[in-house]
């Protein structure tokens, strides 16, 4: 019986895969594998690349090599890896090696490609350990996670996000606008849904930069206050009150919403902090938003929804190197949630198409600023966000998840929610 030959690199990896590479594969050894006309070529440069391939098969050792800079998209720039995406997102699907296929890796590829390499230091512990280290969604390990996602670098964000420094779904009003335009029509649409006037009070929970908090002050007159558990983006937001002379009007403060004392607001806006949250908690945070406003009052919630009502994990590139303990749910589950709370739900929109409008805009933010943000943050953590940005607007294109806002009240003893029989504003 003749013995089979040794397996070269681009055999082991192309076997790993149901139906075999979708795409063409060129390895260190020499070896390739996948169509050779093939638009997208994947690089597998050295042997720590093929350890992080075979000892988590799937999307998370594939994220780990690229983000080491050990597996590389020919062609592709790494801050907007989109077009290698479409072609891969949909058409890598890795399966378990059978007994035999597993003894013939180790024989031909030697038992220390099989031992996994230290992860990259952006990659966060896995939700499994650190449930071990503290209560989910506790105040401690919230604040932990947060840091982890936005205390990055205020002068990364400035480079991608743009002068906005606005990190959610912005709202195009023509196919053609800016992402700066967007950005602001965003923040005029929930002002409008929460028919904001001056001398009112606005909270706004989760600000980030105090995108909202300045836009109502400046274009409203409304005194706004914002909370955030990034001690950076406090900072930043605060400056930016200062120095547009807002401060009589706007402040934005580094603390838990939950630690928000004060009561009688008029409006409430959480753009984005529902992600964070933790679905089996939409009671409790649903209920301590309406407890913040006055009776008549309004609440606007922003957040990126699942196109379904079950539940579902995030996968491991997201939870570990993006949105640690980040939970989605449908749009029925958080409408159902504030019914709960006491709250009357007026008004849901989708803006799923937007949110992959805004992506794009973002990842030609980070291409063009390329170079200065990799000197700023590293190389590793600039791939980590354009493979994150580009990945989440396919996402969005294909429907997979979408934006909702709900808009909902608090309405007096008697019933009555000081709303219009029609919406007033425009579609």
């Amino acid at each position: 019986m003749i013995p089979e030959p040794p397996l070269t690199i681009g055999a082991a990896v192309d076997g790993l895969l149901r139906g075999g590479l979708p795409v063409r594969l060129t390895a260190y050894d020499g070896s390739a594998a996948g169509p050779p006309d093939s638009p997208v070529v994947l690089d597998l440069r050295n042997e720590r690349g093929l350890s992080y391939l075979m000892t988590a098969p799937g999307d998370l050792g594939m994220a780990r090599a690229y983000v080491m800079g050990d597996l590389d998209v020919t062609g592709i720039h790494p801050g907007d890896p989109y077009a290698a995406l479409v072609l891969l997102q949909s058409n890598l699907r890795f399966r378990r090696p059978t007994a035999a296929e597993a003894l013939r890796l180790v024989r031909d590829l030697g038992i220390a490609r099989l031992k996994p390499p230290p992860v990259p230091p952006q990659e966060h512990l896995p939700r499994w350990r650190r449930a071990v280290e503290g209560l989910r969604h506790s105040m401690a390990r919230d604040a932990g996670v947060i840091s982890h996602h936005y205390d990055v670098s205020n002068r990364f964000y400035e480079m991608v996000l743009g002068p906005s420094m606005t990190y959610t779904c912005a709202l195009y009003p023509t196919p053609d606008a800016t992402l700066e335009e967007a950005q602001a029509a965003k923040y005029d649409l929930v002002a409008r849904k929460l028919a904001l006037r001056p001398g009112m009070r606005l909270l706004d929970v989760g600000c980030g930069w105090g995108g909202m908090v300045r836009h109502a002050a400046r274009e409203y007159g409304v005194r706004a206050l914002g909370v955030t558990l990034s001690l950076q983006q406090a900072q930043w937001a605060k400056e930016a009150i200062d120095r547009e002379g807002l401060s009589d009007l706007a402040e934005v403060r580094h603390l838990d919403y939950r630690d928000v004392f004060e009561g009688g607001f008029d409006a409430v806006s959480s753009i984005g902090l529902t992600e964070h949250v933790g679905v089996k908690n939409y009671p409790t945070y649903f209920g301590f938003l309406r407890d913040r406003l006055r009776p008549g009052g309004r609440l606007l919630n922003h957040c990126i929804t699942r196109n379904h009502n079950r539940p579902q994990e995030t996968g491991a590139f997201i939870d570990r190197y993006v949105f640690p303990d980040g939970e989605l749910i449908g749009s029925g589950t958080i409408v159902t949630a504030a019914q709960n709370a006491g709250l009357e739900v007026q008004h849901t929109e989708n803006l799923r198409s937007h949110y992959a409008r805004t992506l794009a805009g973002w990842c030609r933010n980070l291409v063009e600023n390329w170079d200065a943000c990799v000197a700023e943050v590293g190389e590793g953590t600039a791939r980590v966000w354009g493979l994150y940005m580009a990945g989440s607007r396919l996402a969005f294109e294909r429907g997979e998840i979408e934006l909702h806002h709900v808009l909902a009240t608090r309405n007096h003893g008697d019933g009555s929610a000081d709303f219009p029989l029609r919406p007033d504003w425009t579609p």
